[in-house]
């Protein structure tokens, strides 16, 4: 029972916290709502700004809800013992073993899936549609799916075949082998997705010849950056939301432009988008993301080593293990069902790292190509995408990767001046 109390405190306080903090938002914009900040008056419409306060608020209200409904589900899962009839059934159909293990956890994610469908498709095609930003068609929406449960399976199934093998077979250590093998799967994916993965949901067409493809090669060369080329991805078919990232590693890499983003901004003001982006490669920020999430999984697994051992783990979330038995698929359900309760008071640190990180591409961006472009880009995206210019302090460190944007704005005049 200890742990069942120590789970219910972190469990109501990290519910508690997360409803507070969507209040403090939704009270923060909906008060600022009537009034566009001084420093944007001269680029942002009273309209846009209603707009963007309109469609936080709106997001924040369906989160909430979500919220509350993932509450109950994982109570459901967990104390109400949803876990571990599910368990159960499925030991009288398939028996002991690896089997029945990899179909408890894919019943746990379609009646998760199931649970999400809904908000997903309000969210699409309510919320979405009211503020102007959906292009998906119901057809599309549902071929995603699909797709996405095909690929789940065909790339989940193996994987978990693995981890679960090792769980059974492998001793005490089980844990490290199964790090590792995720460590070397999500190397792969870098590679693995860009090329093979992505194209199944979208086209990715080279970037054609003209003005801003010179301007973007030239500024290549002056961040010495080598990738497999440029490309536009067709992000118009799903929404009206624009981005520029680039994918894989060595040389997989390569540079994708949302066509939406391209039709909005000047060349100047891609240009100066892709240098932030770059930034966070020449920074090395994604291999630190990298070995701090291998750092993460390492001490999960480890946590994850041991707990599996411990009956209590089991019963004090209202599950009976397999006292002489295997309990691979049970202990790995229910960690990631319950891990996420207690790491979620760590988020601002990851936020805390993330504003850093953006900041310094920022910075970056600066020095090879325009900030007065990437302001202005900026302020563009904030317009485009309905972004609120008035975001609560307190939401924002908790939550917020990047910093508000007049933060970001002034920061980057700053070093326009200099």
């Amino acid at each position: 029972m200890t742990f069942t109390i120590a789970f219910l405190i972190a469990f109501i306080s990290s519910f508690g916290l997360r409803h507070w903090l969507a209040q403090r938002q939704m009270r923060y914009v909906a008060k600022h709502r009537d009034s566009v900040p001084t420093e944007f008056a001269e680029k942002v419409t009273l309209a846009e700004h209603q707009k963007a306060a309109d469609y936080t608020i709106a997001k924040l209200r369906l989160g909430v809800l979500e919220n509350g409904v993932s509450a109950i589900t994982l109570i459901g899962f967990t104390l109400l013992g949803g876990l571990q009839i599910l368990n159960i059934s499925l030991l009288q159909l398939f028996g002991e073993g690896v089997t029945q293990q990899i179909a408890l956890l894919g019943s746990i994610g379609i009646i998760s899936g199931l649970i999400d469908l809904p908000f997903a498709w309000y969210k699409q095609f309510y919320l979405e549609e009211r503020f102007g930003f959906n292009r998906m068609g119901k057809k599309l929406f549902f071929t995603d799916m699909v797709k996405g449960l095909a690929v789940g399976v065909a790339i989940g199934i193996p994987l978990l075949w693995v981890i679960l093998s090792l769980m059974a077979r492998a001793g005490e250590v089980w844990w490290l082998w199964a790090w590792a093998v995720l460590t070397v799967f999500s190397l792969l994916m870098q590679w693995i997705f860009p090329s093979f993965i992505a194209p199944l949901f979208n086209k990715f067409q080279p970037l054609p010849d003209g003005a801003l493809k010179t301007q973007i090669e030239a500024l290549l060369a002056r961040c010495d950056f080598a990738s497999q080329g440029l490309f536009v991805m067709d992000g118009s078919k799903r929404s009206a939301h624009g981005n520029a990232f680039f994918a894989g590693m060595g040389k997989a890499k390569r540079i994708v432009f949302f066509d939406t983003l391209i039709e909005k901004l000047h060349p100047g003001e891609v240009e100066a988008v892709l240098a932030h982006e770059l930034g966070h490669f020449k920074c090395k920020h994604i291999r630190k993301r990298l070995l701090v999430s291998f750092a993460l999984s390492f001490g999960m697994f480890a946590l994850l080593g041991w707990i599996s051992t411990q009956v209590w783990f089991y019963e004090d979330l209202g599950v009976m293990p397999n006292l002489n038995g295997y309990n691979g698929g049970l202990a790995l359900a229910l960690f990631m069902l319950v891990s996420p309760v207690f790491s979620f008071f760590f988020i601002p640190l990851a936020s805390i790292a993330s504003r850093k990180h953006e900041y310094e591409a920022d910075g970056f961006a600066a020095s090879k190509s325009s900030a007065k472009d990437l302001i202005s880009a900026l302020v563009k995206l904030y317009q485009d995408n309905a972004s609120t210019l008035t975001p609560d302090p307190i939401y924002t460190a908790f939550y917020s990767s990047h910093p508000p944007a007049p933060l970001r704005i002034a920061n980057l005049q700053r070093q326009n001046k200099d």
